[in-house]
């Protein structure tokens, strides 16, 4: 059989694209190289069945005229049991021994802040403004283009004169990379803006997004095929004609979508009229961002009542210093898990930043063949986190009743993610080409996911219009998707 598009890698990009192209009518395949689908979205389940996730901790924006919003409609995922998180404070912000709240809804935003901070009111107005009016535009590269080459640390300090609320509002900010030098103002205020209209938390796990967008596909014709590892793509008169994969199948298709990391769809292609190699170098030496280390906690029972905000929480008062790794833990994100029942915590996750030099001893070993001392690197960065996050919830080691790591590591092997990066190709103001479009040199070969233009879910669900917009057409693809 041909298909009219086959899909690597399902993902949030690819399940998405798989399941918006199937509602039209295309013949879709969407082939993935693991045991279960769903990319750095996907649950696992470890201690009495408990779910864990990998990359799913709130989302923004999911109320009605937002972009995200509709386009979580079409998709059936609204339909998910979300629980709005505080609007008094949805991210609590400590740095040293102050707490700073981050409101939802715009005005409240800046009212909560301006009570801390009164003689930054006007300069906290213009920002939500800013935010606005970023989050309101399509991605065309004509918005981009203006707003893209603006440096968002430059930004904040020409706006405010305070430091220390230049710090609070990149304050949630472990959710991406911190560069001073090189982020985008676009990257940024898209990053924060739809969290701040309002932000919801799952009432389950990532799997419910992941099940919800297969039965989708699945239920407009199209196919998922598991343990199916893309080997080659095979090019031919300047088209992708097929795909081989490792399960000895080789699939057939008119458009090809990739979900996975730019770098490795090229590395696909072994031979082509189209690639030229001064692109496979660009590609190459793309830089990427910063890995996560995380700490999966299940609590003993009814020792922690559940708490319905995010805790990021700073050892250092600048939050735009990079981590210096040879010391403690110096940030740590805190969220839990909403209960299934009760009012009690059962899960809590820590996050923090991990560049892949700390794991570099390791990157040619496999799962389970790592040695005691990678287990003692992971159990003291883990004990390092737990110390930080105590500084909020204190007695949180006498409540832990197990507890699970992932590293940079973890990312690379399950996601193929080069480095363990946890967010994509890093973008860099001053260069437009770390943005890239679905568009490739090979004309029926299109790419989707957090490396082209935005990383997180909301980044990855708006790249997913602009890819199926390629081959349905801009103005059908807005239609379908109330845009």
């Amino acid at each position: 059989m041909k298909y009219d598009v086959i899909i690597i890698g399902s993902g949030l990009g690819g399940l998405s694209c798989g399941a918006g192209l199937a509602q039209q009518g295309k013949s879709v395949l969407v082939l993935e190289r693991q045991i279960q689908p769903g990319g750095c979205l996907q649950s696992y389940k470890r201690q009495g069945g408990l779910s864990f996730d990998t990359g799913l901790h709130y989302v923004g924006g999911l109320t009605p005229g937002h972009r995200i919003y509709d386009i979580f409609s079409n998709f059936g995922l609204m339909d998910l049991p979300w629980q709005r998180m505080d609007d008094s404070g949805f991210d609590l912000i400590t740095i040293g021994d102050k707490t700073y709240p981050l409101a939802s809804g715009y005005d409240n935003f800046v009212e909560t802040l301006s009570q801390y901070f009164p003689k930054e009111r006007e300069g906290l107005r213009k920002y939500v403004e800013m935010l606005q009016d970023i989050n309101r535009q399509p991605l065309t590269t004509e918005v981009l283009m203006p707003v893209f080459g603006k440096n968002a640390y430059e930004y904040l300090t020409e706006t405010f004169s305070d430091p220390l609320l230049i710090n609070v509002l990149a304050g949630s900010s472990i959710k991406m990379e911190l560069r001073k030098e090189s982020l985008p103002l676009f990257t940024f205020a898209h990053s924060n803006s739809s969290y701040i209209s309002s932000s919801w938390r799952l009432k389950g796990d990532g799997n419910m997004m992941i099940d919800k967008l297969v039965s989708q596909l699945r239920d407009n014709g199209g196919e998922l095929i598991c343990k199916a590892e893309a080997e080659e793509l095979i090019e031919r008169d300047g088209r992708i004609t097929a795909v081989r994969c490792s399960n000895g199948e080789t699939y057939e298709g008119d458009m090809f979508i990739s979900d996975i990391h730019p770098t490795l769809t090229f590395q696909l292609i072994k031979e082509s009229s189209r690639l030229k190699p001064i692109f496979r170098k660009r590609m190459t030496n793309v830089e990427n961002t910063v890995g996560a280390f995380t700490v999966s906690l299940v609590l003993k029972p009814q020792m922690l009542e559940y708490f319905n905000h995010n805790k990021f929480i700073y050892r250092k008062a600048n939050v735009w210093e990079p981590s210096d790794e040879t010391q403690p833990v110096d940030k740590v994100m805190v969220s839990c898990l909403v209960p299934k029942e009760g009012n009690y915590a059962t899960q809590i996750d820590l996050l923090t930043h991990m560049t892949w030099n700390r794991c570099k001893k390791w990157e040619n070993t496999t799962i389970g063949h790592r040695g005691d001392d990678y287990k003692a690197m992971k159990a003291q960065v883990a004990r390092e986190c737990i110390e930080l996050a105590e500084t909020q919830i204190p007695g949180l080691s006498d409540m832990i009743a197990t507890q699970y790591t992932s590293s940079p590591l973890t990312w690379r092997d399950y996601n193929l993610s080069p480095f363990g990066s946890a967010y994509g190709m890093r973008k860099d103001y001053r260069n437009m080409l770390t943005i890239l479009s679905p568009r490739t040199p090979i004309p029926n070969l299109l790419l989707t996911g957090q490396n082209l233009t935005l990383h997180g879910i909301e980044g990855v669900m708006m790249t997913t219009v602009l890819t199926c917009a390629e081959i349905l057409g801009p103005e059908l693809t807005r239609n379908i998707m109330n845009l």
